[in-house]
């Protein structure tokens, strides 16, 4: 994937938390993966406001399953994260 330089302006105590924790190198793929993160969930929710609109309030089960993805889509960035793909961990 291109990659294109931005000027953000975050809170400097925030950044430096990061920055101190995963180091200086991993900054951008940090932020990077937030904000996936983000549009996943913005895309869910867009999901479940146009199944709203075609079909009524979501019934249990349907707030049930999207609970579910919801918590897979997790699982696979914390996977990602880690250096996991596909359940083995990466060579």
């Amino acid at each position: 994937m291109a990659t294109k330089k931005y000027t953000v302006t975050l809170p400097e105590e925030l950044a430096e938390e990061i920055r101190s924790e995963v180091g200086p190198g991993a900054f951008s793929a940090y932020v990077t993966r937030a904000i996936e993160r983000q549009r996943e969930r913005d895309r869910l929710g867009e999901l479940v406001g146009w199944m709203q609109e075609k079909d009524g309030p979501l019934t249990e089960e349907e707030q049930a399953a999207a609970a579910a993805k919801l918590r897979e889509i997790e699982v696979w960035f914390e996977e990602r994260e880690n250096g996991i793909q596909g359940g083995a961990e990466a060579a």
